[in-house]
């Protein structure tokens, strides 16, 4: 049998978190051409080594990326098409946290701040994926199933879903991200993940730790629990899922 990944994967914050947990799950189960987005350029290169470490066959694409930058994003897209042909499976994973201010304390450049990477960011990424995926030939699949132009799972907050009175910037760019992400159903999925152990949110888990005592299970969840929702929605094994917010956050919201 196939791969069940046989297309190119792009994920921006790729350098460490879900981001980087997601690229080394792709090489892991078979994807052979990855492209990795971030700022941080050591942490491209600390992804790309342990992509190795996982698969030697994988041919990876470190590009240094600003996604609040429209310059930036077409830069990435157009180096991944002209060293790969074409993008298939995009992880839209780059965010910043919240100020754990309210909105009285919160100053218009913050705000910008926030929604500049998590919200515009994200837009466009996605809008410059979309366009390149609408431009290209369905891919084949691993089980001869009809296949398609592409995937693009956007990495939200289980804050998108529910408030917080200490973060409404970071509430608002993320539920904006799920909102987004509805309105480009044919392409578009969304984790929503709550605490997720990540070199990010570790030096905060002391103020996160309300909230993870709150979800039934009672601890953070992993950037790899993450991932692997990030590859099924990524899949041909999700090919009816469209516009949907998939909540990995622990049973947070069942609470």
């Amino acid at each position: 049998m196939s791969s069940l990944y046989p297309g190119v994967a792009l994920i921006t914050g790729a350098a460490s978190g879900i981001g980087q947990a997601t690229a080394i799950s792709f090489a892991r189960e078979g994807c052979r051409k990855i492209v990795l987005a971030d700022r941080n350029e050591q942490g491209l290169d600390e992804t790309r080594e342990a992509i190795r470490q996982v698969s030697s066959e994988c041919h990876v694409l470190p590009v240094k990326t600003d996604v609040s930058a429209p310059d930036s994003v077409d830069n990435l897209i157009a180096q991944a098409v002209g060293r790969f042909g074409r993008i298939d499976y995009c992880c839209n994973a780059a965010g910043v946290l919240s100020n754990n201010q309210n909105s009285t304390a919160t100053s218009p450049e913050e705000f910008d701040r926030i929604n500049g990477i998590n919200y515009r960011g994200c837009w466009l990424c996605s809008r410059a994926e979309i366009r390149q995926m609408l431009e290209q030939e369905a891919l084949g699949t691993h089980d001869g199933r009809a296949g398609s132009r592409g995937s693009v799972v956007n990495i939200a907050s289980q804050l998108g879903v529910v408030g917080r009175s200490a973060a409404p910037a970071y509430c608002g760019s993320k539920a904006a991200v799920i909102s987004l992400t509805r309105g480009c159903p044919r392409l578009a999925d969304t984790p929503s993940a709550k605490v997720i152990d990540t070199p990010m949110t570790r030096p905060n888990m002391d103020v996160l730790g309300s909230a993870i005592a709150i979800a039934p299970m009672n601890r953070a969840g992993t950037a790899q629990e993450v991932a692997d929702c990030v590859l099924f929605l990524a899949s041909s094994k999700a090919s009816f899922v469209q516009g949907s917010a998939l909540v990995v956050d622990g049973g947070y919201v069942i609470n």
